[in-house]
């Protein structure tokens, strides 16, 4: 059996491997804006904004197009894909602001929960994210 047959016969294990892979091109774009905010003087908030949203809509891009390969509608996957996004910023936003200070005060290390806190984020946000994008984002119409 070659890789291409592999392929098809492993559709969901391959476009999971793809997801992971290519989320990264949405982390260097993150990095990149948020490099040039802080050369450019940008608010720390409008930054940390503008970085998170240049780097919804490149992993929007990557994973209907790259990942998914989907011909779904523009104008019915976007909206879609946003409520995700905001759906994930707002649950990474609590889980740092409270889950973060809650579990340094427990372990009595901030760094150590810090590095938890942001596992945890991933995680999540994989676990929410691919099966979200393959079965309601990106279907083929």
């Amino acid at each position: 059996m070659g890789f291409r047959d592999w392929k098809e016969q492993h559709q969901t294990t391959w476009e999971f491997a793809l997801f992971i892979i290519l989320s990264n091109i949405s982390t260097v774009a993150r990095f990149a804006v948020g490099w040039i905010c802080t050369s450019a003087g940008v608010p720390v908030l409008a930054g940390n904004l503008l970085k998170e949203i240049v780097a919804q809509v490149v992993n929007f891009f990557v994973q209907m197009k790259l990942v998914f390969k989907s011909d779904a509608s523009f104008s019915k996957s976007a909206p879609k894909y946003a409520v995700l996004a905001v759906g994930i910023i707002v649950v990474n936003t609590l889980l740092g602001n409270f889950g973060e200070p809650a579990l340094a005060d427990a372990i009595g290390n901030a760094q150590l929960a810090n590095t938890i806190i942001s596992v945890v984020q991933t995680i999540a946000a994989v676990v929410v994210s691919f099966p979200v994008l393959k079965l309601w984002i990106t279907p083929d119409e």
